[in-house]
């Protein structure tokens, strides 16, 4: 869920901002949408899924669009998979991009290449991660989009390596973060919410995890999407994500890494020392916000700041909870196509 937060959650802004002149490609209402795509949460799945080696990864991804496309990189969270995107990606191939979206180090078909390497969930080897699947795929920008850890992520590759980043769409804002942020007492309500967070911090914690992580992630997508109505089905299809091997190290190094209780490994110690500066992102960037996210997140005002290009905040309304991509597809694509015509 997402990143170091200085803020309680509170209420969000309320009603959503009108949106965008026409994408680059087609405008996506709701009539066109019912043209382009099954209705969200319709079962509707990937073709096969594709495999390269990137980096300390061996990268499982989805791909869809024509190959000569502009590229949309599109980055799930925790506890979640590739499918948050299964209805966004027809909407962005059939106006015109090639779609990529990778399982994370640690779901899926992902897995990582050697034994030795430490199995690191912290910031930064996310984001190398990234654009080490990039030049894999010989791509030299894409709109990278997400949510959750994938919106951290985004938001990494935005403020380091913006060249490679043509524009940011990002769930919940600015979620860069740090060790000394994560370390830094919030309010009890505040704390509260990331209960999930000392729990991984024992080893009570670390155990409970790997017995129970299908029953575990349930929950959290009930208490993250409280008025999301999903079914066995929907929740089974990225249950087998959380089957990996690395799964579970890696969620846990993650969690703990945040609150200094992991260390991270020192070749990624001068991204992080930047990335604790709080860096001013400058590409084109829309935040998005659904109405009910029962996920701690900061006020949109938290964050505005932080962003320095053409920019544009959505909050989406109808009782949309923290996976916002799967519950509002229609939205969430709109915004990929639209970022790039800020």
């Amino acid at each position: 869920m997402p990143e170091d937060i200085d803020l309680p959650r509170r209420r969000l802004f309320g009603t959503a901002l009108t949106a965008l002149a026409a994408a680059p490609f087609v405008s996506i209402g709701p009539a066109a949408a019912q043209t382009m795509a099954a209705p969200a949460g319709s079962g509707a799945g990937f073709g096969p899924l594709k495999q390269i080696d990137a980096g300390d990864l061996t990268v499982g991804y989805a791909e869809a669009g024509p190959a000569d496309g502009p590229v949309v990189l599109l980055l799930h969270g925790w506890p979640y998979d590739i499918y948050s995107f299964v209805d966004v990606a027809p909407l962005l191939a059939k106006a015109g991009y090639r779609v990529i979206i990778p399982y994370l180090r640690g779901y899926g078909t992902t897995r990582i290449r050697s034994e030795a390497t430490v199995r690191n969930g912290e910031p930064a080897a996310l984001a190398v991660d990234t654009i080490a699947l990039m030049d894999a795929l010989k791509i030299p920008q894409a709109v990278i989009a997400g949510f959750d850890w994938g919106a951290r992520t985004a938001c990494i590759v935005a403020a380091l390596w913006p060249e490679r980043c043509r524009a940011l769409v990002s769930v919940s804002g600015y979620l860069i973060g740090s060790v000394a942020a994560g370390k830094k007492p919030l309010p009890p309500k505040a704390e509260f919410q990331w209960w999930y967070q000392f729990y991984f911090a024992t080893e009570r914690g670390r155990e409970g995890y790997s017995q129970n992580r299908h029953d575990f992630n349930r929950l959290i997508w009930q208490l993250a999407s409280p008025q999301w109505q999903f079914d066995d089905a929907t929740f089974d299809r990225s249950a087998s994500a959380f089957e990996n091997p690395d799964h579970v190290d890696i969620v846990i190094h993650n969690y703990r890494w945040r609150i200094g209780l992991a260390e991270g490994e020192k070749r990624y110690d001068e991204l992080e020392q930047k990335l604790a500066q709080g860096p001013v992102i400058a590409v084109p960037t829309i935040t998005m916000e659904g109405d009910a996210n029962g996920a701690p997140h900061p006020e949109p005002a938290a964050y505005r700041g932080k962003f320095s290009g053409t920019y544009q905040h959505r909050t989406v309304t109808g009782g949309i909870g923290h996976n916002l991509p799967q519950e509002a597809p229609q939205a969430f694509a709109q915004a990929v196509l639209d970022a790039t015509r800020l």
